[in-house]
């Protein structure tokens, strides 16, 4: 089996959508806003749409990373998935970040963007969503990050190695749960993986554009790194392109005690018909556990 290298293929408040306007929704949806102003922002990439369900005191928060070989990463193809949990009363923001040139697939890209400015951005969202939590009607103190396919591999780097939510002045206790699906935690292991499948010139241009092509560099960015006492609540999904990044992430979790995970083996998707499945189908089992994770982590808000 082959790896799946295509899948990891306004004003302050911006633009606000009234769901109420749609009959079927439960929501507030407001679009396109800056979460970072700074000497590097990116325009276009420093933006997050958020979702807040109508009539619910203080909903959990749920911060969405979506995927696309963190060169691709379009947050409002996020925004079917985001639809469908806050009609179920989970507040989302759907998080966009500068992007790595796709040097694999056009090499005349000049790639400028790699990591840890990626994951920096996530904990940059993060940061304006606790400072606007009261604004904007969620809670503050329940946070929830997922992520699908490269977005996963950021969100499970952002709550395991504390740097960056330190960075901004926040204590990783804040994240109640993470919920990493269909993506790749160690760089050293998707490196070889890339090799054998497509040979070492296109797994040089796929890692060094995005992650640098030092050992060092790669370690850095490989969740499998910062496993030593950290025990958040992990929901982990898995379709069968991306299972063997996902038992060797689970395996190494096991050997670090690491007791907070449930992991979920989907041999009957790909990794296009899950993220389908997930953001598309009206009913789908697998979205409704992330909803039950959710709810199980949130802690209790006096009202």
């Amino acid at each position: 089996m082959k790896a799946l290298i295509p899948a990891l293929v306004l004003l302050f408040f911006g633009c606000i959508i009234h769901a109420q306007d749609a009959e079927s929704k439960k929501y507030t949806a407001h679009l396109n806003l800056q979460y970072y102003e700074g000497p590097d922002f990116d325009s276009l990439n420093h933006r997050l749409n958020l979702l807040v369900p109508s009539g619910i005191k203080n909903p959990p928060m749920l911060v969405w990373v979506g995927g696309g070989a963190w060169s691709k990463v379009n947050r409002q193809v996020e925004m079917d998935l985001a639809g469908k949990f806050a009609d179920q009363g989970i507040a989302v923001a759907t998080v966009g970040h500068r992007l790595s040139a796709a040097t694999w697939s056009d090499s005349s890209l000049v790639p400028d963007i790699k990591h840890p400015q990626h994951v920096i951005d996530i904990a940059r969202a993060v940061n304006f969503l606790i400072k606007h939590a009261e604004d904007f009607g969620f809670s503050s103190t329940n946070f929830f990050v997922g992520g699908f396919s490269s977005g996963a591999h950021l969100v499970a780097l952002l709550t395991l190695d504390h740097r960056y939510l330190s960075q901004q002045g926040l204590s990783k206790d804040l994240i109640k749960g993470v919920i990493p699906i269909a993506g790749t935690f160690d760089i050293p292991h998707y490196y070889q993986v890339l090799t054998e499948a497509y040979g070492e010139q296109f797994a040089q241009k796929h890692i060094s554009s995005v992650f640098g092509q030092s050992d060092a560099e790669m370690a850095s960015a490989s969740p499998t790194n910062f496993l030593q006492a950290d025990h958040t609540p992990m929901l982990m999904i898995s379709g069968r392109d991306m299972l063997r990044y996902h038992l060797l992430f689970e395996e190494k979790l096991r050997e670090a005690d690491y007791r907070s995970v449930q992991a979920l083996n989907l041999h009957n998707y790909g990794h296009g018909e899950l993220w389908r499945h997930l953001s598309n189908d009206e009913n789908s089992k697998y979205r409704n556990l992330i909803l039950e994770f959710i709810h199980e982590n949130s802690q209790h808000i006096a009202q």
